[in-house]
């Protein structure tokens, strides 16, 4: 699945960066130039990423209106988490995998059919099987959308990849952030039916990505050479199985972290502080912003200082707020959940580029693995902590996440992998 160990081009070990050894290819003569950024692509991607998730975060949203309807247990709430996340997750390396071999221009707005489908189908659900569908069919088309707008806001990047990768995952914090305000508004105050007013982003999303999907088919020769140029550049299987592992490991902890907060943080409020469902949501809201500001920091921070500088200081970085964050009271409670979101969010960024960067001819698999695992972990966390919170309380949850943040030890054995052109020379030359 990886490259071989038996490599073509020589790997250079130094200590230029904090005294740990940074690998990367030794320069090879035909790097590819700088195209210069498209921003126009990559604002149109980020857009329907901003859309995508603003639909997704819908299903957290309305959470207690299910609950109550249904007479859900944190179990079954976590389930419906675990079902749409898994059902991305286990997609998602497989699309990009597939799209790696075989490009596939049109398949975003095919992809973004499905969500249509399953917005509708969750604002009649009648039963608790057809909302677990519904959900289903949301998370098939996040399974498309997510390796396959990755990859083109990789081509657009025009050698600044990780400024690129922020702007188009801010887009989809921002939409988290958006998403339990309109639901909010709109669907807890006039019912689950007024879900099928979402399908409206829907189709727009379909209408921008079929612009986006004749750029991404007219520009396939450019992907077909990049890919050529990558070929030179192996890195030994030891190496990329070993960086692989610790930063699955990472996101591990930031996205189990992230599951106690998106999944269960209503709950908390309401629980501990006394607050309504509307309010609650409100400072939900707060918090997904916070982690949109910090996706915005963690890729252009990259470009400049080294992906694993951001990786390690953004997820060892958040541990104190965590473990202060389950004895304070609800000013505090804010105002640490603002911090942890705007630090823990920088990683994600500098992980996918950084992954994307060693792995440059498979950049589908790696978009699809790592965007696939986010979603399994948040789902799996959404699970596991459920069974917690019906068992031991939904306090108890937060004073076990707490811990989850010092896992960003592993960090410190990571290699400070960079790409064969840096970006910070596209930049001044664009």
């Amino acid at each position: 699945m990886y490259a071989s160990s038996h490599v073509s081009t020589p790997v250079r070990e130094d200590s230029a960066l904090s005294g740990v050894s940074a690998i990367t290819p030794a320069a090879t003569p035909a790097s590819p130039a700088h195209d210069g950024t498209r921003f126009g692509i990559i604002g149109a991607v980020s857009f329907v990423h901003l859309l995508n998730d603003m639909m997704q975060s819908v299903i957290i949203t309305i959470y207690p209106l299910l609950k109550n309807e249904f007479a859900l247990s944190f179990v079954q709430i976590g389930m419906i988490t675990l079902t749409f996340q898994l059902t991305a997750s286990l997609l998602q390396p497989v699309v990009g995998s597939v799209s790696d071999r075989r490009p596939m221009p049109y398949s975003l707005p095919i992809g973004m059919c499905f969500t249509l489908s399953g917005l509708l189908l969750l604002s009649i659900a009648p039963s608790y099987p057809i909302v677990l569908l519904s959900v289903a069919l949301i998370g098939c088309g996040s399974s498309v959308f997510h390796p396959e707008s990755s990859r083109i806001a990789r081509m657009a990047a025009g050698g600044r990849y990780g400024l690129a990768q922020s702007l188009f995952q801010i887009g989809g914090n921002t939409g988290q952030a958006l998403g339990p305000l309109l639901a909010a508004a709109i669907i807890l105050k006039l019912g689950r039916s007024r879900a099928d007013w979402f399908a409206l982003p829907a189709l727009l999303s379909i209408v921008i990505l079929l612009q986006v999907s004749r750029w991404y088919r007219h520009h396939i020769d450019v992907r077909a050479r990049k890919i050529a140029a990558s070929e030179a550049r192996r890195f030994p299987a030891p190496v990329v199985r070993r960086t692989i592992g610790i930063l699955l490991v990472l996101m591990f902890s930031k996205f189990f972290y992230l599951a106690s907060i998106s999944s269960y943080y209503e709950f908390y409020l309401i629980h501990r502080f006394g607050l309504s469902a509307h309010s609650s949501a409100h400072l939900l809201a707060v918090f997904l912003f916070a982690v949109a500001a910090g996706t915005l920091i963690g890729g252009p921070f990259g470009d400049h200082i080294g992906r694993k500088r951001v990786i390690w200081f953004s997820i060892l970085g958040c541990a104190p707020f965590t473990l202060m964050l389950p004895y304070v009271g609800l000013g505090w409670t804010v105002a640490l959940s603002v911090v942890i979101g705007l630090v823990l969010a920088s990683a994600f960024p500098a992980i996918i580029v950084y992954a994307q960067d060693m792995l440059t001819n498979r950049i589908g698999m790696v978009s699809g693995l790592f965007y696939g695992f986010s979603f399994g972990m948040g789902g799996l966390g959404a699970a596991v902590l459920g069974l917690l919170a019906d068992h031991f309380g939904i306090d108890f949850v937060y004073h076990v996440c707490a811990f989850l943040p010092l896992l960003g030890l592993f960090a410190a054995f990571l290699p400070d992998v960079r790409p064969p052109e840096q970006p910070q020379h596209a930049a001044r030359s664009s």
